[in-house]
């Protein structure tokens, strides 16, 4: 795998929204189902997500960079202890079958620490297949797994469980909790692939994209709604009923209100930390249901031309003179 920060394209200085800001963006264009043309888009996803694997997490990001761990968040193999002839492994065990035997205790760790593919093929020569150094090999992490979920405006909104099949055709229920965001991953530890040697399985990744709704947007934690209204009830007021995410409620317009007028129901948005909880801005539209009505009409030919034209009075257009 090649490095990660060449991967999501980011410098190394890259603060974690400008990776997570790369990451997604990626991943939107790269995900196997966009790509069904592209028999590489699997592996180039799957790097893409062991990219961000390695740099969303902050201990793994500074091991990395350490160069303790490799662009599959794997060790680097053996390290010489002290004593001559000596070697010890990351783990400190100590031993003579390490990355140098076979080759006079000679530490190619050190000779090539400016190297680290020569140095690892230095180390794996030297063990080969069930050689010397081969039990000491670390464990390795099996590959996660990619999934994608859709799920509802007020299910994402308000939190739920779906269910999912994995590969193996396991079923597991996905709990999402309240004000999931669009695009965003859902990891299940160890729910992915098995490791080729005995190490952890890897994990399972969940995309989770937000169905777009009939009359609800999100914005940040409030939800907006645009709510036709009658030219009655906004002239003489009325109570009227709204929809919310979690049921309907009356609220009343007040008297003499206008199209773009707007009620805020407080609470009644997408829950977030700490209890907060943001709010419905319900805007105002007044619709009539019949344009053409005959008595309409004859009362709105009876009313006076209002004393400034309400595009300039809106400031799109300039004081006439």
């Amino acid at each position: 795998m090649r490095d990660p920060y060449t991967v999501l394209g980011v410098q190394r200085s890259a603060s974690p929204e400008e990776i997570k800001s790369a990451y997604r963006k990626l991943a939107r264009t790269m995900h196997p189902d966009v790509n069904r043309n592209d028999p590489k888009a699997e592996d180039k996803f799957k790097e893409i997500s062991g990219a961000y694997d390695i740099l969303a997490d902050p201990k793994k990001r500074a091991r990395f960079d350490r160069g303790e761990i490799d662009a599959q968040g794997n060790e680097r193999g053996f390290r010489p202890g002290p004593g001559a002839g000596g070697f010890r492994s990351r783990r400190g065990a100590a031993g003579g079958g390490g990355a140098g035997a076979g080759f006079g205790g000679f530490n190619f760790d050190s000779m090539f620490a400016d190297d680290d593919i020569i140095s690892d093929m230095f180390r794996q020569a030297s063990r080969g297949p069930g050689g010397p150094g081969a039990q000491g090999a670390r464990p390795q992490r099996g590959q996660d797994a990619q999934y994608r979920l859709k799920v509802a405006f007020e299910e994402a909104a308000l939190g739920c469980t779906k269910r999912i099949t994995l590969t193996n055709r396991k079923t597991l229920d996905v709990r999402i909790p309240p004000g999931w965001e669009d695009g965003k991953t859902l990891r299940l530890k160890h729910q992915g692939s098995d490791s080729p040697n005995g190490g952890p399985k890897g994990d399972a990744l969940v995309e989770i994209g937000v169905k777009d709704h009939a009359f609800f947007k999100r914005d940040g934690l409030n939800v907006t709604l645009t709510l036709p209204v009658s030219l009655k009830e906004v002239v003489l007021g009325a109570k009227v009923t709204v929809p919310t995410l979690d049921g309907k409620v009356t609220v009343t317009v007040p008297e003499g209100s206008n199209t773009g007028a707007t009620l805020r129901l407080r609470g009644k948005g997408i829950p977030g930390e700490n209890d907060t909880c943001g709010d419905l801005l319900v805007k105002l539209s007044i619709t009539l249901d019949d344009p053409q009505d005959a008595k309409l009409v004859s009362l709105v030919k009876k009313l006076k031309d209002p004393e400034v034209d309400p595009r300039e009075k809106a400031g799109m257009l300039p004081p006439a003179e």
